[in-house]
């Protein structure tokens, strides 16, 4: 019997007596097929704890086995060295005076070092298998500082003037506030004064966004043949990142979302960045671990406190090829992810791609409503018409997939940054780099109540301004660097999102004014009147029917007739508006933390009630 097979065959037995081996065998020839390595493919696939394959693979080398690095042990890892984090399978340490190897050895390795122990008894004291999880925590732990400190200044130092923490100064936060009261001013006091010289104004701020809306509607999404998805061995290794902070209640519909994906687990690095500060969520997620698809990466508690910034943190630690985020609260198309693996094999310039987020609770409230239609014309219509016209792609904050060299190559995401999403799209169009949608959807839940409604439309919000600011201190650099058309694209779109929402405010205002005092705030000259009369009702028809053609593509025609209450909802969005502005000036970086809910068993969608597949044991018969 071979080497590789006995090992097995102690793998595979219940610690005390060995598999067949024609078992082991056959789960040899299998891994093979599979071009994965046999040891992970008995953890991932075959179901057996990870911490029991190591100590039965240590056990079978008569080698030393301990769950985990003991703590106490760390040593700081130079920065430089902070790329090569996701290929470190072994540190060498002095325990008690003596150098020891903590290893985490993959299938050749083990046999190797049972020969070189046949060889040299005293290897023995000299090296120490443990599981990869453990050793990834213990490398994590070491290299603690260096990735902290590259989390807040990586961006910094490789693109400084597209950094939150650098062009984010008082003085242009303030003056951008200031220019913003008097922008909305003067496009009220337009259609009565001054209308020639503020009519670019006008057109910018009311009749751009519109135009682009309606030039959405006339794009229909791709048609072609459902994507077949490729075998197992094909699959390149994906990283998932899953950033949680207080989260605890959300894990255990996580982990069943994420078991439920329909991708080779032995070629899953799921990663859950925890909040150090979340004890409980990290309580939540350990219990869970044992399969090496799951991993935990724990965050120091360092400013600023933002989502970003803990991702920054983990990147370095992924291995996949792809690497793509999902947040707590997110129930994945099972299919997802072979199927952007699929689209960046077959079309090598793009650098991202973007799921559709669908919201599953749009009938709980009325605001889990208008934020379903919100949604829905974003990701189902405006999205794809901005892919297919390579123009600036605001991403979305989850479900966005990134060929992970180009990620770290950019700098990552902007840890200052409160709307990471929308300033990495424009960091990928500033470098021309091609992004687009994926058809494939993610299902969230909306806010239901007023309050998280309120601190997650304020964050949102107040992270457009921050891209706009950061983007703008030289605009004629961001021309030149993403082309003309899109620069003025994101200008267009940036500043009607930021200013849409006071104008509207302000229009209704001015109205009730008038009829208030009998006195309707008409444009003396009719022409004036019909143009500013046409320009409103475009206004708010461009929006009603992006949110109502999301809607008809998704199905949700339920949801169609409350979209007519659009008007009354951007009041509350203006609410938001203006506690993001002085949120601007106070406070730039502070990150409200949206708080989430597990789904109950009524509304958790089927294709989550329908997950944990059977753990794949072909040979269990023999």
């Amino acid at each position: 019997m071979s080497a590789a097979v006995d090992l097995l065959c102690w793998v595979l037995g219940d610690g005390e007596t060995p598999v067949h081996p024609d078992i082991a065998r056959d789960v040899l020839d299998d891994a093979l097929a599979r071009e994965v390595d046999p040891l992970r493919y008995c953890a991932s696939s075959l179901g057996i704890n990870e911490t029991l394959v190591m100590q039965r693979a240590a056990r079978w080398a008569d080698l030393a086995f301990h769950e985990t690095v003991p703590r106490g042990l760390e040593r700081q890892i130079d920065p430089d060295r902070l790329d090569a984090l996701s290929e470190m399978r072994s540190f060498g340490l002095v325990v008690l005076g003596r150098p020891v190897v903590f290893s985490a050895p993959d299938f050749t390795r083990v046999l190797r070092l049972a020969e070189q122990r046949r060889l040299n008894p005293d290897l023995r004291d000299k090296i120490c298998l443990v599981p990869d999880t453990a050793l990834r925590d213990f490398v994590s732990r070491c290299a603690a500082k260096a990735l902290i400190d590259s989390a807040r200044q990586r961006l910094a130092r490789r693109w400084p003037y597209a950094s939150a923490h650098l062009e984010l100064t008082r003085a242009a936060r303030l003056a951008f506030i200031a220019a913003l009261v008097l922008l909305v001013a003067l496009v009220l006091v337009a259609p009565y004064h001054f209308q020639y010289l503020l009519l670019p104004l006008v057109i910018v701020l009311l009749l751009a966004p519109s135009i682009i809306r309606l030039a959405a509607l006339g794009t229909r999404p791709r048609a072609g043949a459902p994507p077949q998805r490729p075998d197992d061995a094909e699959l390149p290794v994906y990283s998932v990142l899953v950033p949680l902070r207080d989260e605890a209640q959300m894990v255990p519909q996580l982990f069943a979302a994420l078991r439920n994906l329909d991708y080779p687990p032995e070629r899953l690095d799921i990663v859950f960045v925890v909040e150090e500060t979340s004890p409980e969520t990290v309580a939540a997620v350990t219990e869970r671990l044992g399969d090496p698809r799951f991993s935990l990466v724990r965050v120091p508690d360092a400013a600023p406190r933002t989502k970003p910034k803990a991702l920054d943190y983990a990147l370095p630690l992924c291995r996949g090829e792809f690497v793509v985020v999902f947040d707590a609260e997110d129930v994945p198309d099972p299919a997802q992810l072979w199927k952007a693996a699929l689209r960046f094999r077959d079309a090598p310039e793009l650098v991202c791609l973007q799921a559709r987020l669908e919201i599953d609770n749009g009938r709980s409230s009325w605001l889990a409503t208008m934020f379903a239609g919100e949604y829905a014309g974003l990701f189902g219509v405006l999205l794809p018409a901005l892919a297919r016209w390579r123009l600036p792609m605001p991403l979305g904050g989850t479900s966005n997939h990134f060929r992970i060299s180009v990620l770290r190559e950019v700098g990552g995401w902007d840890a200052y940054n409160v709307t990471e999403d929308a300033d990495l799209g424009l960091r990928l169009a500033r470098r021309r780099l091609a992004v687009d949608v994926l058809d494939s959807c993610t299902v969230e839940s909306a806010p239901t109540r007023f309050v998280p409604w309120l601190g997650q439309r304020t964050r949102w919000l107040k992270g457009w301004m921050q891209t706009f600011i950061v983007h703008n201190r030289n605009p004629r650099r961001l021309a030149r660097e993403t082309g003309f058309g899109p620069a003025l694209a994101f200008e267009i779109l940036a500043l009607g999102m930021i200013t849409g929402p006071l104008l509207h405010v302000g229009f209704v205002l001015v109205f009730a004014a008038g009829l208030v005092t009998g006195h309707l705030p008409i444009p003396a000259h009719p022409g004036w009147s019909a143009f500013y009369g046409g320009v409103l009702v475009l206004g708010y028809g461009s929006a009603l029917a992006l949110n109502l053609a999301g809607l008809k593509r998704l199905g949700r025609r339920e949801l169609m007739a409350p979209q007519a209450l659009l008007p009354f909802y951007w009041i509350i969005v203006a609410l938001a508006m203006l506690r993001a502005a002085v949120d601007l000036a106070r406070r730039p970086y502070f990150w409200f933390k949206t708080p989430h809910r597990p789904a109950g068993r009524d509304t958790l969608p089927k294709r989550l009630q329908l997950s944990n597949r059977p753990i794949r044991w072909p040979l269990a018969s023999k």
